[in-house]
């Protein structure tokens, strides 16, 4: 490189580093030299990552032979390009930046790996006389992963009781590839009816992007005498970016007890004993109760209360 200038172009190509699962390193250097260095915390078997480097000048002399060296033969499996960064100047409040592709090979050993970097520079002293260059080593660890991973989030109530409906919510979340074709199935215990559609169907679900679905659990009308724990499974299929398929699960477990005198549901509706009041209605319906009942029933009441003349004495 015989020149050097900032461009935004530059600039931009540092700022679109996604930041989610990735760490940054900042070096503060002698002459005022601040490194800034993006890279992946994980990165699966045969798939690739970036690194990104920022280098600024904020020592007011220039900075001349700036170079990273990536030292990999004590990185087995990794493929870096280039291997090598190099600024011939940077002048007084200037900077740099610039990606590195990294590429993990099928074969490379799963586990936490250090990336070895050189980091050299030659300070030139009141911007006339190169001082001797000046070494840096700086150690990036990266954890290499065997298969991307599917994330499921399952919420449910804590407990649920008879004759009711709850509501059950997951979320999926691909935190290293996109995955395409991809199913989501709610395999409920025997006795459980849903509200709703227990299997779901996505044509692509995006790297870090959750996608969520919501059924409505339908408890059996018997009470129940005991508490005991229902078994929900979720499972996940779906074809990984490299055409294969796959399967994830997760089993969450939701205690059935039996129902208390007054119970508040979650749509906000009220048991008291044996009868519902809905939360939609006023308080004249009541499941089980005709509203005409309840007021032929206070009327009577009514009535009954009246005094009765007293009797005259003979």
């Amino acid at each position: 490189m015989n020149q050097f200038w900032i461009t935004p172009f530059l600039v931009g190509l540092f700022f679109l580093i996604p930041s989610i699962h990735a760490e940054t390193l900042v070096q503060n250097l002698e002459g005022g030299m601040d490194i800034e260095i993006t890279h992946p915390d994980e990165i699966v078997e045969g798939r690739e990552g970036i690194i990104s480097i920022l280098v600024k000048n904020n020592g007011w002399e220039e900075k001349r032979d700036i170079s990273f060296e990536f030292l990999l033969s004590e990185f087995p499996g990794l493929i870096v390009e280039p291997k090598n960064v190099r600024i011939d100047k940077l002048a007084q409040g200037g900077s740099y930046g610039e990606n590195v592709n990294l590429r993990i090979t099928n074969d490379a050993s799963s586990g936490i790996h250090f990336l070895n970097i050189k980091y050299s520079q030659v300070l030139v002293s009141n911007n006339e006389i190169p001082q001797k260059p000046f070494y840096h080593d700086i150690a990036i660890p990266i954890t290499i992963k065997e298969d991307p991973s599917i994330t499921i989030y399952t919420k449910t109530p804590e407990s649920i009781f008879a004759n009711a409906e709850f509501p059950i919510e997951v979320e999926v979340i691909s935190e290293d590839i996109d995955i395409t074709d991809v199913r989501i199935k709610i395999i409920p215990p025997k006795d459980i009816e849903f509200r709703g559609e227990t299997m779901h169907s996505f044509s692509k679900i995006e790297k870090n992007i959750p996608v969520g679905i919501t059924s409505r659990i339908i408890t059996p009308t018997e009470e129940v005498n005991t508490e005991y724990k229902l078994p929900f499974e979720i499972i996940v299929q779906y074809t990984d970016d490299i055409g294969e398929q796959k399967e994830d699960s997760q089993t969450v477990s939701v205690v059935l007890r039996p129902r208390t005198f007054m119970e508040l549901t979650t749509d906000g509706g009220i048991w008291i004993g044996d009868f519902f009041i809905a939360p939609y209605v006023s308080l004249g319906t009541i499941i089980g109760i005709p509203a005409g009942a309840i007021i032929t029933l206070l009327a009577k009441r009514k009535t009954s209360t009246k005094k009765r003349p007293k009797k005259k004495k003979t």
